[in-house]
């Protein structure tokens, strides 16, 4: 028989969960950690926490994911609230859940002594997840995809530069739908939020791909595809 989970908290206490996605292999992955303590031992999940008393939701958001990826400047947005009473087997515990978008090449993930293991994970292949923190990655994943196509909010998932080609490949993952070329092409450079690198991407069965950036990674709105 499991032994009952004593219960830590008297009264309700706030936790922020940032989903944290990046582009690995053009797939959409998220970050998930490994739990030790009963009962979601080697269990995987989210890595939240609890926000301090001197925090703010988003100062703790920021906390958690420089801790366990490095990262200092995440994009990052309120997703939900999570508060169904039975949520947490450790108390009365409301979480914030929060889309955070990061790319992959500057991250440096890091495990500590708190969980075993700190890991990768494609959104279509998700372990067992402790709490309700399936439905959490499920509900960043939708608003990804809505976000995708109200604002410029990829650049936050991509290298520096990249070619139209790459870039349609992105849309084409979390959308999970093929996109005309030519129309993608059209619709994208009409917007004015790229602009050429003036660098080439070297190919040996085709000629060189033009290389683009963002002309600014600060997330605004912008309709995309419509």
């Amino acid at each position: 028989m499991t032994k009952p989970v004593e219960k830590k908290y008297k009264f309700a206490v706030i936790a922020v969960d940032p989903i944290i996605f990046s582009l690995i292999d053009n797939q959409l992955h998220v970050l998930l950690i490994k739990m030790k303590k009963d009962p979601y031992q080697d269990t995987w999940a989210a890595p939240g926490g609890l926000v301090g008393g001197d925090e703010s939701l988003d100062e703790a958001v920021w906390r958690l994911t420089k801790d366990n990826t490095g990262i200092k400047d995440p994009h990052f947005e309120q997703l939900s609230t999570f508060g169904e009473v039975e949520r947490d087997p450790f108390g009365r515990v409301v979480s914030v859940a929060y889309l955070t978008l990061l790319n992959a090449d500057k991250v440096e993930i890091k495990t500590t002594q708190e969980y075993g293991e700190i890991r990768w994970f494609s959104v279509k292949r998700l372990p067992k997840l402790a709490y309700d923190h399936r439905d959490m990655v499920q509900a960043a994943v939708e608003r990804l995809q809505e976000r995708l196509l109200e604002s410029n909010i990829v650049a936050s998932l991509l290298a520096e530069e990249f070619t139209l080609t790459a870039l349609q490949v992105v849309y084409e993952t979390i959308l999970g739908k093929k996109l005309d070329k030519r129309n993608f092409r059209k619709k994208i450079l009409s917007l004015k939020i790229l602009k050429k690198t003036g660098h080439q991407e070297l190919f040996k069965a085709n000629r060189p791909a033009e290389l683009y950036k963002f002309v600014s990674k600060r997330v605004q709105p912008v309709e995309i595809l419509g």
